[in-house]
Protein backbone atom coordinates (compact mmCIF):
# COMPACT_ATOMS: atom_id res chain seq x y z
CA UNK A 1 0.00 0.00 0.00
CA UNK A 2 1.58 3.76 -0.79
CA UNK A 3 0.36 5.86 2.39
CA UNK A 4 0.95 9.49 1.67
CA UNK A 5 1.98 11.73 5.06
CA UNK A 6 0.77 14.76 4.33
CA UNK A 7 2.61 17.49 5.43
CA UNK A 8 5.46 14.89 5.88
CA UNK A 9 5.56 11.93 7.72
CA UNK A 10 7.43 13.90 10.81
CA UNK A 11 4.24 15.63 11.18
CA UNK A 12 2.06 12.93 10.48
CA UNK A 13 3.84 10.57 13.01
CA UNK A 14 3.70 13.67 15.70
CA UNK A 15 -0.17 13.52 15.00
CA UNK A 16 -0.66 10.01 15.76
CA UNK A 17 1.84 10.47 19.07
CA UNK A 18 0.15 13.21 20.25
CA UNK A 19 -3.24 11.17 19.21
CA UNK A 20 -4.53 13.87 17.44
CA UNK A 21 -7.09 13.73 15.10
CA UNK A 22 -6.27 12.38 12.02
CA UNK A 23 -7.88 12.67 8.31
CA UNK A 24 -7.48 9.21 6.03
CA UNK A 25 -8.80 8.84 2.78
CA UNK A 26 -8.49 5.10 1.44
CA UNK A 27 -9.13 4.31 -1.70
CA UNK A 28 -11.28 2.27 -2.87
CA UNK A 29 -9.13 -0.65 -4.08
CA UNK A 30 -6.96 -0.01 -1.00
CA UNK A 31 -3.65 0.68 -2.59
CA UNK A 32 -3.14 4.12 -1.58
CA UNK A 33 -3.94 6.02 1.81
CA UNK A 34 -3.66 9.31 2.88
CA UNK A 35 -3.18 10.72 6.19
CA UNK A 36 -2.62 14.00 7.41
CA UNK A 37 -3.01 15.78 11.09
CA UNK A 38 -6.65 17.26 10.96
CA UNK A 39 -5.78 20.95 11.14
CA UNK A 40 -3.02 20.78 8.52
CA UNK A 41 -6.07 19.72 6.14
CA UNK A 42 -8.98 20.62 7.43
CA UNK A 43 -11.10 18.31 5.43
CA UNK A 44 -11.11 15.65 3.10
CA UNK A 45 -11.52 17.43 -0.47
CA UNK A 46 -8.55 19.80 1.10
CA UNK A 47 -5.96 17.17 1.98
CA UNK A 48 -6.95 15.40 -1.86
CA UNK A 49 -6.09 18.49 -3.49
CA UNK A 50 -3.09 19.25 -1.57
CA UNK A 51 -1.41 15.69 -2.36
CA UNK A 52 -1.77 16.09 -5.92
CA UNK A 53 -5.07 14.84 -6.46
CA UNK A 54 -8.66 16.46 -7.94
CA UNK A 55 -11.15 17.20 -5.75
CA UNK A 56 -13.30 14.86 -7.75
CA UNK A 57 -11.66 12.10 -6.62
CA UNK A 58 -13.12 12.04 -3.41
CA UNK A 59 -15.86 9.42 -4.96
CA UNK A 60 -13.09 7.17 -5.19
CA UNK A 61 -12.07 6.95 -1.63
CA UNK A 62 -13.55 6.04 1.66
CA UNK A 63 -13.05 8.91 3.96
CA UNK A 64 -12.09 9.09 7.84
CA UNK A 65 -11.40 10.29 10.80
CA UNK A 66 -8.83 8.65 12.94
CA UNK A 67 -7.43 8.76 17.04
CA UNK A 68 -7.38 6.27 19.40
CA UNK A 69 -10.78 5.93 20.67
CA UNK A 70 -12.38 5.10 17.11
CA UNK A 71 -12.57 5.62 13.23
CA UNK A 72 -15.14 7.82 12.13
CA UNK A 73 -16.58 6.49 8.73
CA UNK A 74 -18.12 9.34 6.73
CA UNK A 75 -20.63 6.97 4.87
CA UNK A 76 -21.78 8.27 1.36
CA UNK A 77 -21.87 6.17 -1.39
CA UNK A 78 -21.09 7.51 -4.44
CA UNK A 79 -23.88 6.89 -6.90
CA UNK A 80 -21.84 5.04 -10.03
CA UNK A 81 -19.88 2.59 -7.12
CA UNK A 82 -18.74 -0.59 -8.65
CA UNK A 83 -21.59 0.49 -11.91
CA UNK A 84 -24.15 -1.17 -9.04
CA UNK A 85 -27.38 -0.28 -10.43
CA UNK A 86 -29.55 -0.51 -7.92
CA UNK A 87 -29.00 1.50 -4.58
CA UNK A 88 -29.58 -0.64 -1.83
CA UNK A 89 -27.16 -3.42 -3.36
CA UNK A 90 -24.84 -0.88 -4.39
CA UNK A 91 -24.67 0.79 -0.57
CA UNK A 92 -24.31 -3.26 1.36
CA UNK A 93 -21.39 -3.21 -1.41
CA UNK A 94 -20.02 -0.34 -0.14
CA UNK A 95 -20.37 -0.99 3.46
CA UNK A 96 -18.64 -4.74 2.94
CA UNK A 97 -16.06 -3.46 1.29
CA UNK A 98 -15.51 -0.01 3.46
CA UNK A 99 -15.12 -2.28 6.54
CA UNK A 100 -12.73 -4.23 4.81
CA UNK A 101 -10.78 -2.05 3.20
CA UNK A 102 -10.70 0.29 6.38
CA UNK A 103 -10.00 -2.73 8.95
CA UNK A 104 -6.99 -3.97 6.88
CA UNK A 105 -5.85 -0.26 6.88
CA UNK A 106 -6.45 0.98 10.26
CA UNK A 107 -4.62 -2.45 11.24
CA UNK A 108 -1.66 -1.88 9.13
CA UNK A 109 -0.64 1.32 11.21
CA UNK A 110 -1.51 -0.60 14.36
CA UNK A 111 -5.31 1.00 14.85
CA UNK A 112 -7.07 -1.66 16.75
CA UNK A 113 -10.32 0.74 17.08
CA UNK A 114 -14.11 0.61 16.10
CA UNK A 115 -15.41 1.34 13.11
CA UNK A 116 -17.92 4.03 13.64
CA UNK A 117 -20.48 5.68 11.06
CA UNK A 118 -22.00 8.71 12.72
CA UNK A 119 -25.53 9.45 13.27
CA UNK A 120 -25.62 12.25 10.13
CA UNK A 121 -24.33 9.40 7.96
CA UNK A 122 -26.78 6.24 8.90
CA UNK A 123 -29.74 8.09 6.78
CA UNK A 124 -28.05 5.76 3.98
CA UNK A 125 -28.04 2.67 5.98
CA UNK A 126 -31.37 3.28 6.05
CA UNK A 127 -31.78 1.66 2.37
CA UNK A 128 -30.74 -1.18 3.74
CA UNK A 129 -33.56 -1.63 6.34
CA UNK A 130 -36.65 -0.44 4.45
CA UNK A 131 -38.61 -3.30 3.14
CA UNK A 132 -40.83 -0.64 1.21
CA UNK A 133 -37.60 0.73 -0.58
CA UNK A 134 -38.52 0.56 -4.55
CA UNK A 135 -36.34 1.41 -7.24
Amino acid sequence: MNIIKYPSAEAVNKAISDDTPLLILISFDGNTAIMSNIDDAVEHHVLLMKTGFSDTDIDRFFRIVLDKSGADWTFVCPPDYKNIPFKDKRIEAFYKDGFAVISEFLHSIGYLVGINIPKRYSRHMNVLHDDNYAL
